[in-house]
């Protein structure tokens, strides 16, 4: 049998212990070159094509309604996010709670928001009122119509989903702490309260931020499935426009160039989070302040 030869080695030995094979920087150039040049005839087929009026999605750009949608999915974003985070903390607080019924209360929870879909919980909340038509006491009642508006739907289907998935992220935070620490601040007289908010939660941040960025840039587009609802938020103003005057596609790049705009903001934001909470001498700082 002929020798085998060293390059045929070589790869064999990476091949088994698990190394990634480095391609040579021909074959590399040769990739890359293939890839942009891909890149370049679709970038070409798209502009040149015809297939869309490109004159219709720059007029609609910065169209009112358009803003106005952007402004609510903005808006819903931030609201919803807010919610999840506090409701993502009492539930990882919860969840390591020594009382088995606080325990369970939070896992129950997360089992039910987690294990249902998204657009079903906003469906059901923008239909609660079939399940409660008003609400009140004493001589006093008002219609449940009235106060879950589209928007308060979509904050409570967006808010309370998020805060299922947050407190599994905070959970994680916190169980990454040493338990040592607990049990030395416990020692010199601290109460469980006190550990929580002076020592973990702050020690956690670490693991708890750069995830939460994460979600936030999900939750952005999230804000998309309200549209069932009847939401005013960017597609579904999108949607009113392209019922109008029968231009779907370029309506919906128009908002398609939001949501990348949106995204790629919020991803430049998250990799400068995970930078600076990725520094233990930042965490560092942020418990020294607080102690």
């Amino acid at each position: 049998m002929a020798n085998a030869s060293p390059s045929a080695v070589s790869g064999a030995q990476d091949y088994l212990s698990g190394k990634p094979r480095v391609l040579g920087r021909g074959k590399r150039m040769a990739v890359t070159s293939l890839v942009i040049f891909a890149a370049a005839a679709l970038a070409a087929y798209i502009l040149t094509s015809g297939a869309f009026n490109w004159t219709v999605i720059w007029a609609f750009f910065f169209h009112p309604a358009i803003l106005s949608g952007l402004a609510m999915t903005l808006e819903l974003t931030a609201l919803s996010m807010i919610v999840g985070v506090l409701l993502g903390v009492c539930l990882a607080v919860m969840a390591v709670s020594r009382y088995p019924a606080v325990s369970a209360a939070s896992a129950l929870y997360v089992w039910m928001f987690r294990g249902t879909p998204l657009l079903v919980q906003l469906i059901f909340w923008f239909n609660i009122a079939l399940v409660f038509p008003t609400v009140g006491f004493g001589g006093w009642s008002v219609s449940v119509n009235a106060l879950v508006t589209p928007f308060m739907a979509a904050l409570l289907g967006l808010g309370l989903n998020e805060g299922a998935y947050m407190s599994e992220i905070v959970r994680a935070g916190i169980g990454s702490v040493d338990k040592g620490q607990r049990e030395a601040a416990q020692s010199i007289g601290l109460g469980g309260g006190q550990v929580m908010a002076h020592i973990i939660l702050p020690q956690a941040l670490k693991v708890i931020i750069p995830p939460t960025a994460n979600q936030t840039i999900g939750m952005l587009k999230n804000t998309s499935l309200v549209s069932v609802i009847g939401a005013q938020e960017l597609l579904t103003k999108s949607e009113d426009i392209y019922a109008r005057n029968f231009q779907v596609i370029e309506l919906l790049i128009v908002a398609s160039l939001w949501y990348l705009l949106m995204t790629t903001i919020a991803s430049g934001i998250q990799f400068w989070l995970e930078r600076r909470f990725g520094d233990d001498r930042a965490i560092r700082r942020m418990v020294g302040e607080q102690a």
